[in-house]
């Protein structure tokens, strides 16, 4: 790949990072960049994806680590049973929702509309989360449906996976900020590096597939991935500690806005 392809690539690796656990669609945003930069393979969207969970397994190493550590404190094993719950429900009801063919196709018009409102549903959820009393409990409700919020953000591509599952742990009782993030990101490693897992080994079964990717390009994305990932996502970690995901839901509704008036004008296809 030439120096262009590759700067397409840093900057596609860069959307993707800052984007992946912000609760703005990383899909809405990479689908208009590829617009001006070129469609990507199913793995290049993969690795890069990767990247971003890999800063975020960087960043909870210590809580990771608590969990094997601390394995004997009552108050830890149940917090591992709940992940392991929304996980296990967002594996099965993955993998049937896949078999059945359960998808948007990833195209501008439903990413537009799953950004609009799901900007203001956000905007909703603060309001009546606010009027519960502060908790950072998770329950074993709020665990099952994280785990179908994770599958419905899937299934309707836009939605965005961390804006889903944070708002339905909040909703539910969860109404700390920083803990229903906290289990949303948590949750959100073993299922996203399941899946990748998933979509990496059938590409590869593909040898065809797997032969004409540039792996240079799909280096230089996963790094900037990564790193931009990090910082997102500790920037966004200090950022909740005071203050509300409002700014985020704005932004949701008027990219989203954006969006549509970029289709009307031709710019989008």
């Amino acid at each position: 790949m030439d120096l262009t392809g590759l700067i397409q690539a840093l900057l596609l690796g860069i959307i993707e990072g800052i984007t992946e656990f912000l609760p703005i669609s990383s899909t809405g945003h990479l689908i208009i960049a590829e617009q001006w930069l070129g469609a990507r393979s199913d793995m290049f969207n993969i690795v890069i994806q990767a990247g971003a969970i890999l800063a975020v397994t960087v960043i909870y190493w210590q809580r990771l680590v608590g969990f094997l550590t601390g394995w004997r404190d009552p108050e830890t094993r149940l917090y591992i049973g709940k992940l392991v719950v929304a996980f296990l429900v967002t594996s099965v009801l993955g993998l049937i929702a896949k078999k059945l063919g359960f998808k948007l196709p990833e195209t501008v018009v439903p990413i537009a509309w799953a950004l609009v409102i799901g900007g203001f549903w956000m905007i909703l959820a603060e309001y009546f989360a606010a009027k519960r009393p502060e908790s950072s409990h998770i329950s074993w409700t709020v665990a099952v449906m994280v785990g179908i919020a994770q599958v419905v953000a899937g299934v309707f591509p836009g939605t965005s996976r961390s804006a889903s599952t944070i708002f339905v742990a909040m909703l539910l009782g969860t109404g700390n900020r920083a803990a229903a993030t906290e289990f949303a990101f948590l949750v959100g490693i073993p299922t996203m590096y399941a899946a990748s897992a998933f979509e990496i080994v059938a590409t590869l079964r593909d040898g065809a597939a797997a032969a004409g990717e540039d792996w240079l390009a799909l280096t230089v994305a996963f790094i900037a991935s990564a790193i931009t990932a990090f910082v997102s996502v500790k920037w966004l970690l200090g950022y909740i500690q005071t203050n509300r995901f409002t700014a985020f839901a704005v932004y949701r509704v008027l990219f989203g806005g954006l969006l549509f008036a970029l289709i009307l004008t031709g710019w989008v296809h």
